[in-house]
């Protein structure tokens, strides 16, 4: 194998991910989904949606739903200061905005970098869980986040907005 060959498969092989902060966890998901990180702006409220679900905001004419990631994960109150983040994501036909404490920086990963999730049986759901990775001395949790925002339960947003 060349040089140049060995540089291009290496490129392939690493992926980007953007780094979250929730509480004392940080979480990282693919860089590809991340349409644009914006400051936390006020939210129209929607009646009977689960809790997570923040509400709504007004994009350039398209409306995005917002969910608080903290409050998803069962990670306590969330308070929002100057650092609270909402990262806007582009998975394919949906727009979804969501909250988190901080944004860290963007990582370059290795598929072997990321180890599984362990099993936690069924008293934790890890289907949304790619794994963890060490990025220096910290650890992060790497989400599939399309998995995780199309999941069925997200659906319901669908169905209340356009209600």
């Amino acid at each position: 194998m060349t040089r140049v060959e060995e540089s291009t498969t290496k490129q392939t092989e690493t992926e980007e991910f953007l780094t979250f902060t929730l509480g004392s966890e940080e979480y990282a998901i693919d860089i590809l989904k991340v349409q644009e990180i914006r400051g936390y702006d006020a939210v129209t409220k929607i009646a009977n949606t689960p809790d997570y679900i923040k509400g709504v905001i007004n994009m350039r004419g398209v409306i995005v739903p917002v969910v608080d990631m903290r409050l998803k994960f069962h990670l306590g109150n969330a308070t929002y200061d100057q650092f609270t983040v909402m990262i806007i994501l582009n998975l394919g036909q949906r727009i979804v905005g969501m909250v988190v404490d901080s944004v860290s920086d963007v990582i370059a990963l290795n598929p072997e970098e990321i180890r599984p999730a362990p099993d936690f049986g069924s008293t934790f759901d890890t289907q949304y869980l790619i794994g963890l990775a060490s990025v220096g001395e910290r650890m992060a949790i790497v989400v599939d986040i399309e998995k995780l925002m199309t999941s069925q339960e997200m659906g319901l947003i669908d169905q209340i907005i356009v209600s």
